[in-house]
């Protein structure tokens, strides 16, 4: 009997052993969704790590936002260290950039200008363009951490000012601010939808890094081809499969395709925020988080590669690189046609792309073409076809990319970059120095795919530290009591260097002669607006004098094509109080989609999709997809009343402390 019981109890003991064993043995699994860059990272990196990986895209083919170039002008390890490790890896072959592409060009009035030409030709206008960028490069050296930008309540207020009111202080020339609306609304967006804070940010990322850096070579075949390159390595892969739930528990995670269940260990959701609000969590975002989704503004862009029996453009600007235009053709480069002849990929961004939405792709190329006809007028004859990416349009990304607007790095800041239980974010909005670039993505499908494993490991994650509260009387303390570095408003909005608090009076308001406009409607903005409404500062900024000479309105082709970037030569207030946004009520989480009749069994292949110009592509100049019309929000809400005179039984509230608790302004781009 007792040698029974000694058999039974070693068995029991062998077996637990080889139960554990298993266990321990058992194959990691992960279920990556979004076939971009940053989904193909994370599946590459956790397979190359022993991991069983399966991603899913929702779309035919793969790559995510990658643009229309046949080729992609790439920076070098200073400016993308991370793609260019990729580029090495996979044996993938660049061309080094000849040096009349390494500065960007300018197109002015329908002439061809090099960096050179225009402080030669056009001196106040170089000189503007060189106050500006040093004025923006002292901006981003206050900033000590480009990964925790607010860490003072000095910064935390540059976050609820836009950057058309800070370029409305710097009263650049009419041409040379069309040249900086250009540029910003293209690697951004419009500058009055763009935080101050990010916008600073980002040029302290970049700031050692020069233009040269920036577009250092060309990738042929542009990022599609670094995409492929992933997928070659990728054991299983399905398109055509949009995920439409995802239910975490203890044991796993279920994410569900139509009627299809996939089971795995941990998931990396990587996708853009308004595909994520299509995607029912259990459990469900918090309201922090669902805030976000609908919340964070991205900038637009709709994307042209017209193509061309021959070139048709005079052969001494090479049209290439980045060429700013103040003709309202947006940015643009020229590309090499595989079969001969010649393309020219054109970017409408900002405003002019939201505009946009109401014209079919016919129409929108055709436009393009009346204004490039009237400079070059053999464009009409050469012209053979079109490719159009609109990726404002595409109602899983509802832009090009992240572009942070006023107020919000306050809210969101890095708030993507913790897991949540078992599911881990990857995507350019969850990079925190390079977000709106491929590089960016990069990155994040990399950190996601360690977390992913350290998840798997034990670790816990602790949330993120968030951009520095604001108390009360903080930012007033921080303003004029802490009184930052000397002139550090006035080196802002281009003054002196008096210290801010002596040679920054508060700007009287405009004469009361000046009569109020009544805000356009929609359609009147389209077809009639001035483009002082697509540029013009929020309602933080006060209006122009009245007595300036009232201009006619220019239609809306002028404005789109050719209009008055004119800046508002008015100052606006230092600390320029904005109107308290309305908190938008939290996203109601998708409701699971009906079961719908399982994907065909066999995956369609893979065929690449194409990438952002400048992968913001400030550093990579290809650019980033989109379908459905979206709403447009008013782009501006009416500056509050102002009382005429403090009540006597209240304390007079000092200009600072009207800016304390300013939070993000509308943003108009949050389409869905």
């Amino acid at each position: 009997m007792a040698a029974a019981w000694v058999r039974l109890c070693a068995l029991v003991l062998i077996g637990a052993t080889s139960a554990g064993a298993l266990a321990k043995d058992k194959t990691p699994t992960a279920i990556v969704v979004g076939g971009g860059m940053a989904g193909l990272t994370a599946a590459y990196e956790l397979q190359a790590k022993g991991w069983q990986v399966t991603l899913l895209e929702a779309k035919a083919g793969i790559g995510g936002r990658s643009g229309l170039a046949t080729s992609e002008w790439i920076g070098n390890d200073k400016a993308q260290p991370v793609l260019n490790q990729y580029l090495q890896r996979f044996k993938l072959e660049t061309l080094p950039a000849p040096e009349f592409v390494r500065a960007p060009g300018y197109l002015i009035d329908g002439e061809y200008f090099s960096p050179v030409d225009l402080a030669t030709k056009q001196p106040a206008t170089a000189e503007a363009i060189k106050r500006y960028e040093k004025t923006l490069d002292d901006l981003a050296a206050s900033i000590d951490d480009p990964a925790n930008p607010a860490t003072n309540n000095t910064l935390f207020a540059l976050d609820q000012i836009n950057v058309a009111a800070w370029l409305d202080k710097l009263q650049l020339p009419a041409t040379a601010r069309q040249l900086v609306n250009q540029e910003i609304r293209t690697r951004y967006d419009e500058p009055s939808r763009l935080s101050l804070l990010y916008f600073a940010q980002q040029a302290r990322v970049y700031r050692g890094v020069g233009d040269r850096d920036l577009r250092a070579a060309r990738l042929p075949g542009g990022s599609p081809v670094l995409a492929q390159a992933f997928v070659k390595q990728i054991k299983t892969l399905k398109t055509n499969s949009p995920v439409s739930a995802i239910v975490q528990d203890k044991d796993g995670v279920t994410v569900k395709v139509g009627s299809v269940g996939y089971q795995a260990d941990y998931v990396v959701l990587a996708v853009p925020l308004r595909a994520l609000a299509r995607i029912q969590m259990t459990p469900s975002l918090d309201a922090q988080h669902m805030a976000a989704v609908k919340g964070t503004n991205y900038g637009w862009r709709d994307q042209l590669l017209l193509k061309f029996k021959n070139p048709v453009w005079e052969s001494r600007s090479r049209l290439s690189g980045e060429i700013y235009s103040n003709a309202g053709l947006g940015m643009l480069w020229v590309e090499p046609a595989l079969k001969g002849g010649a393309n020219l990929v054109i970017n409408l961004s900002g405003d002019n792309a939201r505009l946009l939405q109401a014209f079919g792709d016919k129409q929108m190329v055709d436009q393009v073409l009346i204004r490039l006809h009237a400079l070059y007028p053999q464009a009409r004859g050469a012209f053979t076809g079109y490719e159009v990416k609109r990726y404002s349009a595409d109602p899983g990304t509802g832009g090009a990319y992240l572009a942070y607007g006023p107020g919000q790095i306050s809210k969101y800041w890095r708030l993507w970059e913790r897991p949540m239980q078992r599911v881990a974010f990857a995507g350019e909005h969850t990079d925190a120095l390079y977000p709106g670039t491929l590089e960016g993505a990069l990155r994040s499908g990399q950190r996601a795919a360690g977390q992913v494993e350290d998840l798997a490991a034990g670790k816990s994650f602790e949330p993120v530290a968030k951009a520095a509260p604001v108390v009360a009387g903080a930012a007033a303390a921080g303003a004029a009591a802490a009184k930052p570095k000397p002139g550090f408003f006035a080196s802002l909005f281009g003054g002196g260097d008096a210290p801010a608090s002596k040679a920054e009076p508060a700007t009287p308001p405009a004469p009361a002669a000046a009569p109020a406009k009544d805000k356009p409607g929609f359609f009147a903005r389209l077809f009639g607006g001035s483009d002082a409404a697509a540029s013009k500062p929020d309602a933080a900024t006060p209006s122009a004098p009245a007595a300036a000479p009232a201009k006619e309105k220019p239609g809306f082709f002028s404005r789109l094509f050719g209009g008055d970037d004119q800046p508002v030569t008015q100052p606006a207030p230092v600390t320029p109080p904005a109107q308290p946004a309305v908190a938008a009520p939290p996203v109601p989480a998708p409701a699971p989609a009906t079961p719908a009749a399982a994907p065909a069994a066999k995956d369609v292949p893979p065929k690449p999709a194409a990438k952002p110009a400048a992968a913001k592509t400030a550093p990579s100049t290809s650019t980033p997809a989109k379908a459905a019309p979206a709403k447009h929000a008013p782009a501006h809400k009416p500056a509050a009343k102002q009382p005429s005179k403090p009540e006597t039984a209240k304390k007079a509230v000092s200009k600072p402390e009207q800016a304390k608790h300013k939070s993000a302004s509308d943003s108009p781009s949050k389409a869905d």
